[in-house]
């Protein structure tokens, strides 16, 4: 997703399942948990409309790219070291 200069927009990132995680998958509803053996991850999304911040939406990583990587493609801050 494209914006002009200075102009925030929505963005994504990977990121490992934390233990507590209470965040709800906006793909298909249902929770994001942590599960110790598996390390699942999730993708976080920044949701800005009209360069304004408006909300933060999860993702189980498998349901974003179901989603068509609906906020473009996520961020992994890991494969950036």
């Amino acid at each position: 997703m494209s914006s002009p200069p200075g102009t925030a927009s929505s963005r994504a990132v990977i990121r490992l399942v934390e233990p507590g995680n209470d965040a709800i998958c906006s793909h298909c509803g249902r929770q994001v948990k942590f599960a110790a053996r598996v390390h699942p991850r999730q993708v976080i999304v920044n949701v800005y409309e009209d360069g304004v911040w408006k909300r933060i939406e999860h993702f189980h990583a498998e349901c974003y790219a179901e989603a068509g990587e609906p906020f473009g493609p996520a961020v992994d801050p890991r494969a950036a070291q």
